[in-house]
């Protein structure tokens, strides 16, 4: 009787987990569907306006903006180096820029 008893029980779970499966797969392809038609609306009216209102702002920004280079005062602390870089004379860091980046003896081109 108790072996019955437990087949009609797994009969009734088997049943209704798969109704249950079947309810929440159709229930998860409409979901899916409206979900992504939601984020290619936000990505065409939301996020690419978004990035190209960011660009135009860098660019006046950087049209605006002139790079004055600053005084060089030779601190004993700043461009210390006690080795060799690995790559060109040794004395100029990976992204040297000769206007902005002084060397220890001062900045590149001037002579002071």
């Amino acid at each position: 009787m108790a072996a019955l008893g437990k087949l009609s029980q797994a009969l009734l779970r088997s049943s209704f987990g798969q109704t249950r499966r079947q309810l929440s797969a159709a229930a998860s392809a409409g979901h899916a569907e409206n979900a992504s038609r939601t984020w290619k609306i936000l990505s065409f009216v939301v996020a690419l306006p978004g990035v190209a209102v960011c660009m135009l702002n860098m660019y006046l920004k950087m049209q605006e903006h002139h790079h004055e280079q600053p005084e060089f005062i030779p601190y004993s602390h700043l461009r210390i180096r006690t080795k060799r870089f690995p790559w060109g004379d040794g004395n100029h860091s990976l992204f040297h820029n000769d206007h902005l980046n002084a060397l220890p003896g001062g900045y590149e081109g001037h002579d002071e």
